[in-house]
């Protein structure tokens, strides 16, 4: 048997671009998820009904109105004072997002978060009812 890969679980998604709000424009305001990757490992999956704007409050909103930020920020914190807003965009503009619409994003989310344990995912996938 052959393993299965984060690219076989990727499947779908859109390439791999830079995090930064120039790509977050091209986003549709449609459900979907996404994904964060910092070198070879995904980082972070999330769902939403708007990916564009989901993915902009990633990189612009604050540490309360989104888990990714307030944990990258919680990183950068450690090694020296309170990292700003731009100081945490600047950390993800170095990392790459994919995303997917999705008419069942809760779903995906929750096997994804499943199969690759993203270190930034703290919650534990729910069990949701299926469609």
């Amino acid at each position: 048997m052959t393993p299965i890969t984060h690219e076989d679980l990727l499947t779908g998604f859109t390439v791999s671009r830079p995090y930064t709000m120039d790509v977050v424009t091209d986003a549709p305001r449609a459900a979907g998820v996404h994904v964060v990757v910092a070198g070879d490992t995904v980082i972070y999956v999330g769902q939403t009904a708007n990916l564009k704007d989901r993915l902009r409050q990633h990189l612009t909103g604050s540490r309360a109105s989104s888990v990714l930020h307030d944990q990258v920020g919680q990183l950068l914190d450690r090694s020296g004072p309170v990292a700003s807003a731009a100081d945490i965009a600047s950390w993800l503009g170095r990392c790459i997002v994919r995303w997917r619409e999705s008419d069942h994003p809760e779903a995906d989310e929750d096997a994804l978060v499943a199969a690759l344990k993203p270190r930034f995912n703290q919650q534990v996938p729910r069990q949701r009812p299926t469609p």
